[in-house]
């Protein structure tokens, strides 16, 4: 799989499907996740779209420098990407850090951005202690423990149960996280605060939340859609990873939003 050296010297794994003549969708992840999470994503969007999805720093394929991390630094990621393959203006869609990483980038590199999903995300996430816990947990601890409580905020615990394989595919997901790279990005999100950011964004949004998300509930979401002049709002039956629980639906409201582009 293909990568690119960010400025700082990380190199950051990404991979594309889809019809190279096509307009592109970039697919951002959530916390903890790698761009393995968008595969209910994937068919609906490549009947349209070429979809290029990458994972963060920390995560993934990609290298996890010394944290912590800097949400600036994790979008000046996708910004060097997008401009390293000369994609500009892209279409985006991002979950939870993916979200917010869309938020940094429509506020202050809006040249990259046609139209931006942010999804199950908020400009905001504390307070700082929680984060502080978590970081102090992984870092002694690993990963395991926290990937199974992770996975009780991500999916409704209805879902969970009727779909127990998803359930352990997020879970060993979560856990193959490295501790340090989980740990420099969390720290970007306790650190991060876009709420003065969001009058800044110009291009079209579609904000979509989750009725029964414990992360980002739809509060959050609100708050993104009534900073924002050109935002929409959407509100679906899910916990955090929305794009997981409701795919059909989650799949309608994205590819109808980009259509119109």
């Amino acid at each position: 799989m293909p990568h690119m050296q960010a400025s700082d010297g990380c190199s950051i794994h990404y991979r594309f499907d889809g019809d190279d003549e096509r307009p592109v969708v970039v697919l951002s992840n959530s916390l903890g996740s790698t761009l393995d999470m968008w595969e209910p994503q994937i068919p609906a969007l490549t009947e349209r779209y070429r979809v290029l999805r990458y994972d963060n720093r920390g995560h993934g394929q990609s290298d996890t420098p010394q944290g912590p991390y800097t949400l600036e630094r994790i979008a000046a990621d996708a910004r060097e990407l997008i401009a390293e393959r000369e994609l500009a203006p892209v279409l985006w869609c991002g979950l939870s850090l993916g979200g917010m990483v869309g938020m940094w980038l429509g506020a202050y590199a809006p040249h990259c951005l046609k139209r931006a999903v942010l999804a199950n995300t908020a400009p905001l996430l504390g307070p700082p202690e929680i984060w502080n816990q978590r970081i102090a947990l992984v870092d002694t601890d690993g990963m395991d423990g926290l990937a199974r409580v992770v996975v009780q905020r991500w999916l409704t615990p209805a879902f969970a149960a009727e779909h127990p394989a998803i359930a352990a595919k997020l879970t060993a997901m979560i856990a193959s996280i490295s501790p340090q790279g989980y740990a420099g990005a969390a720290a970007a999100v306790r650190d991060m605060d876009l709420r003065d950011s969001l009058s800044r964004i110009s291009v079209p949004v579609l904000v979509i939340a989750g009725s029964q998300d414990p992360a980002t509930p739809c509060s959050m979401g609100e708050q993104i859609a009534g900073g924002i002049a050109a935002a929409r709002f959407a509100i679906l039956e899910a916990a955090h990873l929305s794009n997981v629980e409701q795919p059909e639906e989650f799949n309608r409201l994205v590819r109808n939003f980009f259509d119109a582009a």
